[in-house]
């Protein structure tokens, strides 16, 4: 008995219906195909071949195609969201599973939309990319961290390089000053990134973009509009985020330096030699050419401005002994302005304090962060009352006498003494004698 097979191709069943026309029966035909006489009544019944189909059952989300690839895409790919607002408003409680077979058309979607990057090529003089980026190089034999800051003008990818040891406001702002002196001229606008030290708030979703107030003041002063690219999309800031990769695969790999002045120095001569005089592989021309013929003259005048880090202007509180605290150090004010708010102007070296439009005191600028106190005489006058002072210099001497013995910290208890007791040795320095 020959073995019976199924009868899977249009060619089969096509010589079922041949056989049948020249008057074979149907089981000389299934004898001839090897297969059953059922068979053969069953595709000479229906007229020729037909493809197997699945049968058609009625899924729980037919009919919601649409409003899961709007929430899905709205989502930005979280399934599970989906699944969750699918339950509260359609009432359609299924697995989270479900939801992911459903919505997987619409991944790839996301996926391409994610990767499509579209060149925005700024005009001369529109556009200055900033930001850093770190690395480890080697200096007098050991291994350093170093921040580079990186900055590239938009339309002739000039670049400018500075390192520094650290990723600071001051960094920032530092980097950018010499970059507008470098170029001879200020761009339009600057874009950064979403570093803390100048970006207070960022959130696109809700059109809210909050500067640090000092970058604020700094954009002011040299005029132009601070940019900052969208929250993880470093590539709206692509022609930087290039320039730090070739700095640090170009300058750096591979080199040692006997001293920090030595990297800094070959920093400035490799962009001078090196980073000005390649061919740009977008451009097609030299970043130096392209910016002598048409940025430099695009660029706004720096119209012989001092430098922003040399003077800037402070909002304080005069405390309570009369002092106002800047860059770590103190600076006395007249004892009438105690919790008064004054403006205090910051100078290469000099300290200015303002209440009313006028000066009320002038100092000597201190190292930052040197934690040093500048008190003009007369400040302190009536801050202290003749009582309270025999109580501080008996405190001091009862300190004084325990030192040698159990090293005894007195603090004198008013409201009026909150400073530290050498502090107040100085103010009352005539009574203790």
């Amino acid at each position: 008995m020959a073995l019976e097979t199924a009868v899977q191709t249009p060619q089969d069943v096509e010589a079922m219906r041949r056989l049948a026309a020249v008057g074979w029966g149907r089981r000389r035909i299934a004898r001839e195909l090897g297969c059953s006489p059922e068979t053969v009544r069953k595709y000479l019944r229906q007229g020729g071949w037909q493809p197997y189909g699945k049968p058609c059952r009625h899924a729980v989300l037919d009919g919601q195609r649409e409003w899961l690839r709007q929430r899905f895409l709205a989502h930005r790919g979280n399934a599970d969201v989906v699944r969750q607002e699918l339950a509260s408003e359609k009432g359609i409680k299924v697995s989270l599973r479900t939801v992911e077979r459903a919505v997987e058309p619409w991944r790839q979607e996301l996926r391409n939309a994610a990767l499509a990057t579209v060149r925005f090529e700024t005009p001369p003089g529109r556009q200055l990319q900033a930001d850093f980026g770190q690395c480890m190089v080697s200096i007098a034999g050991e291994r350093v961290r170093v921040h580079l800051a990186v900055l590239t003008l938009g339309y002739s990818r000039r670049l400018l390089v500075r390192a520094f040891r650290s990723e600071k406001q001051e960094h920032w702002l530092a980097a950018l000053e010499e970059g507008f002196r470098h170029w001879g001229g200020v761009p339009k606008e600057v874009l950064v990134d979403n570093a803390r030290a100048l970006v207070s708030q960022h959130d696109p979703e809700r059109n809210i973009l909050v500067f640090a107030e000092r970058l604020e003041g700094f954009a002011r002063y040299w005029g132009f509009k601070p940019r900052a690219c969208r929250p993880y999309r470093a590539r709206t800031k692509g022609k930087d985020e290039r320039g730090v990769a070739y700095v640090k695969r170009n300058a750096i790999a591979g080199r040692e330096f006997s001293s920090w002045a030595e990297f800094e120095a070959h920093l400035v001569r490799w962009s001078r030699e090196v980073a000005d005089l390649r061919v740009h592989g977008t451009t097609g021309e030299e970043p130096l050419q392209r910016f002598l013929r048409e940025e430099a003259q695009a660029l706004q005048p720096l119209e012989a401005k001092p430098s922003f880090l040399a003077e800037r202007e402070l909002v304080r509180i005069v405390h309570s002994d009369c002092c106002v605290e800047v860059e770590a150090n103190w600076y006395s004010a007249p004892q009438a302005l105690i919790r008064a708010r004054v403006s205090v102007m910051v100078r290469d070296q000099q300290v200015l304090i303002r209440h009313g439009g006028r000066i009320v005191a002038e100092h000597r600028r201190q190292r930052p962060g040197s934690r040093s106190r500048q008190v003009i005489d007369g400040h302190w006058v009536g801050l202290v009352p003749q009582r309270q002072r025999r109580e501080a210099v008996r405190s001091l001497q009862d300190a004084s006498a325990s030192r040698d013995g159990e090293r005894e910290r007195r603090t004198v208890r008013s409201s009026e003494l909150a400073r530290p007791l050498a502090v107040y040795a100085e103010l009352i320095g005539e009574v203790a004698a």
